[in-house]
């Protein structure tokens, strides 16, 4: 059996840390006058949005501090997250799987070059792949990336890779951003290790980076080389504004013409945003869950019935309207149904005060007269519930719970803490109750699994003490190896109903995207892919 905790070694720390918003920095080889980004929405075929942070390195096998919706402009996969959950042909125009899942044949896409004109082919796919694999540690939270036995050549539009045991995840975990991506030639440093950074950003996506600056703007043109559809706009501007407000105030001003992203404006500002006639306003899909954790490992969380009195003893669609001024969704399900295996009915813990109550008698905490929390065997029924101090959102939740349990006889401690001291307690299992998001597109619902039976991250800890731990371990070793579609289905669906069940991991709201434009946009779709970049499909017109 395959060693999950060393797939999704990485998952807590890379993938929340690249979706958290942490300053960063980057270099780059190409610089310009500050001046001449200022002048990139002049034209009608171009288009200027805001960033956070500088975009980075624009090395397509690294982390931070580059950005992934930068990354993905640039350089392209084998297979492509499409809407639904759909895998389908990128730089790989078809693939063939073996019977005992463990080798994968890639017909690659005839005629594709890199922006610098150079040919992409068999040969250039094994020497990335080679570049990736010469540091299994650091991508070992991808799951394939710890059971690729052997790549090959085959002819120079074929390209082989040989798995040691079958891993059904491994067209999804191709069609990340990150790590698996292609640099041209060019590119590479003089040993190929690409760790130690890229000589140039050669891909062979939609755009080149044609002018940068660290920290204050960075300009992508089309690539006179793509082989796919062009795009409509000539150009992206990104300017970087750290301060939300301020980016705001830009796009009022006029000088932006896009705010995209999650977490990049608050809530309040979209929701003004959305109320003017002026500017166009959309919403995502789902793209992750809030969830609270309740770690059964506490002995007072041990109980599934303390657990379910405090799942339904708040009113979540109340506290998610109210917080999140209606532009989230209460979540009835730990994942939303817009992945692959989720479309699961399950049913819902609704909210019953009432029931909660009784429950928390039943289990034996009783409220003692004219007490204000409840006790058993001498011990009261107290938490410590940690959370995010600069998450305005997770602040918030974190009293409205405090509150609504108060009246239940629970009582809660709240702890605001720094993301990575935060994220740190979490993997130590140093924690009663804890907020914790799910990764989204298109690493679910595999990566979410790959933690729920994965020691060391949290997750796992937290159902440590559920009775059907083991039988639910060895359903994610099952379903991730499984070659039966109808029996992955049925794995996955067994797996969720009994997390929903237990109500260790407690839905709370659906994590969707913002974007607000300029009406000279049109055509703005979100991309199905958490990660991607929104602009290939843009038009505009002349205001």
């Amino acid at each position: 059996m395959f060693n999950i905790h060393r797939k999704a070694a990485a998952l807590l720390g890379g993938l929340l840390l690249s979706i958290a918003l942490v300053g960063c920095s980057g270099s780059g080889d190409q610089s310009a006058d500050a001046g001449s980004a200022s002048n990139a929405s002049t034209s009608a075929k171009s288009i200027t949005m805001s960033w956070p942070r500088d975009i980075g390195t624009m090395n397509p096998h690294t982390y931070n501090p580059s950005q992934l919706f930068a990354q993905s402009m640039l350089y392209e996969p084998l297979v492509s997250y499409g809407k639904d959950g759909k895998l389908e042909p990128a730089l790989a125009e078809s693939w063939d799987i073996s019977e005992d899942g463990k080798t994968y044949t890639f017909k690659l896409r005839q005629n594709v070059k890199f922006s610098d004109g150079t040919d992409f082919n068999a040969v250039i796919v094994k020497k990335n792949f080679d570049a990736v694999l010469k540091h299994r540690d650091t991508h070992s939270w991808l799951g394939m990336v710890g059971l690729i036995d052997q790549t090959e050549v085959v002819d120079d539009m074929t390209f082989r890779m040989t798995l040691t045991e079958p891993y059904y995840p491994v067209l999804q975990d191709l069609s990340v951003v990150r790590p698996f991506r292609f640099l041209g030639e060019a590119g590479f440093p003089d040993n190929g290790d690409t760790s130690e950074g890229v000589k140039e950003a050669v891909g062979t996506g939609p755009w080149t980076l044609a002018e940068y600056k660290q920290d204050e703007y960075a300009v992508f043109k089309r690539n006179p080389n793509y082989w796919g559809t062009a795009p409509a706009i000539d150009e992206v501007t990104v300017k970087i504004i750290p301060d939300a407000e301020t980016r705001v105030a830009a796009f009022e001003k006029g000088d932006l013409d896009l705010i995209y992203g999650e977490g990049v404006i608050s809530l309040d500002a979209f929701k003004q945003l959305q109320e003017n006639e002026k500017y166009v306003s959309k919403l995502s899909d789902p793209v992750g869950t809030r969830n609270l954790l309740l770690n059964s490992s506490n002995p007072k969380l041990a109980d599934v019935r303390v657990r379910t009195a405090l799942h339904q003893g708040f009113n979540k669609k109340a506290m998610v309207e109210g917080v999140t001024l209606g532009l989230e969704e209460p979540a009835d399900t730990i994942l939303s149904k817009n992945y692959p295996y989720t479309n699961v009915d399950l049913k819902a813990v609704e909210y019953d005060a009432a029931r909660s109550q009784a429950l928390l008698d039943e289990a034996g905490w009783v409220l003692p007269a004219g007490a204000a929390v409840r006790e058993k065997d001498g011990q009261k029924l107290e938490f410590e519930l940690i959370f995010d101090k600069t998450d305005p959102i997770q602040k918030a939740m974190a009293e409205t719970i405090q509150a609504e349990w108060s009246g239940l006889g629970v009582k809660v401690n709240l702890t605001g803490l720094e993301l990575t001291v935060q994220i740190k307690r979490l993997k130590a299992n140093d924690f009663d109750l804890y907020f914790w998001y799910n990764y989204g597109a298109p690493y679910d619902p595999h990566s979410f699994v790959n933690v729920v039976a994965s020691p060391g991250f949290g997750i796992s800890e937290t159902l440590s003490a559920i009775p059907m731990k083991s039988e639910l371990d060895d359903m994610v070793h099952e379903v991730l190896s499984s070659t039966d579609e109808a029996k992955r289905q049925e794995l996955y669906g067994s797996i969720l109903e009994i997390l929903q069940e237990q109500s260790a991991i407690v839905p709370i709201s659906y994590i969707k995207k913002t974007a607000v434009y300029q009406p000279k946009i049109t055509d703005f779709v979100f991309p199905a892919n958490r990660d991607e970049n929104p602009f290939t499909g843009l038009t505009t017109e002349t205001p």
